[in-house]
């Protein structure tokens, strides 16, 4: 039976451990490997891990670091950033990774998709869109940005969600830019308009500062992964750093109740 994932999301600047927000100010909150040995033990779903600093600067990925991070890890693996050939997954899968995410590249060749798919299969295949609500008065909608939200794009999200699952995506993540390390709440229009539309696995990130954020989430969209960084590195309304994630019995209860609101509406 399918049911929900919840899932840490890690993202590593300079080498190290950092939160952001509106993919802003990157906070040092420790060392990646010592966050994944405390996810081991608190049985996560399963992890992703986003080079943050890879595809801006233009450089590979860290394949060393990604070998310390994949022999560590108990739990499936997803690993973004600095991605741009069909090799380079397939080193990175080599490695111990189960899933490989590709962002800024897939926008700009999304025939690299389908090059991945063939190489790894379509089922470790991840493209994450970062997506945020179009500015200006009279603005509606969202759009389409990378390079760490730098550079906005002429893309409508959901027609390009749609073509990156024909492309050879096995699962579409979409991060919320304006969510990002807010703890306010998952944007759930848009959650709602990308499940409607895809047919591939969907995962949400940005926005969770609670486990009643992720219930409602799952709540409106039933059976998809509910990703969130901020939630799981920060304690308290001081942000105290402190590793977390709900213990299976707290897993299964919110999944469970989240689950029966979604049937109901």
């Amino acid at each position: 039976m399918l049911r929900p994932r919840i899932i840490p999301c890690l993202l590593i600047h300079k080498g190290g451990l950092v939160k952001t927000q509106q993919f802003k100010a990157p906070k040092y909150v420790g060392d990646p490997i010592n966050a994944v040995k405390i996810f081991n033990e608190k049985e996560a779903d399963e992890l992703m891990v986003l080079d943050i600093d890879a595809s801006v600067n233009r450089v590979e990925p860290n394949y060393a670091q990604i070998a310390k991070l994949a022999a560590e890890c108990r739990m499936p693996l997803c690993y973004g950033g600095g991605v741009t050939t069909a090799d380079q997954a397939a080193r990175i899968i080599d490695l111990g990774v189960e899933k490989v995410s590709v962002s800024a590249a897939a926008v700009a060749n999304p025939e690299l998709l389908t090059k991945i798919a063939s190489a790894i299969g379509r089922q470790s295949v991840v493209a994450v869109l970062d997506v945020r609500k179009k500015s200006g008065l009279f603005s509606k909608g969202y759009e389409l940005c990378t390079h760490n939200a730098k550079t906005a794009h002429k893309l409508d999200p959901i027609a390009f969600a749609r073509q990156m699952q024909e492309a050879g995506a096995g699962e579409i993540v979409i991060n919320s830019v304006d969510r990002d390390g807010e703890m306010k709440g998952y944007d759930i229009e848009l959650a709602r308009q990308m499940r409607a539309e895809l047919k591939v696995p969907l995962t949400i990130l940005g926005g969770a500062g609670s486990l009643d954020d992720i219930s409602t989430l799952l709540g409106a969209c039933g059976v998809i992964g509910a990703a969130a960084g901020s939630l799981f590195v920060f304690k308290g309304q001081y942000r105290a750093v402190l590793i977390n994630y709900p213990t299976p019995q707290q897993k299964d209860d919110l999944c469970r109740t989240a689950l029966r609101s979604y049937e109901k509406n």
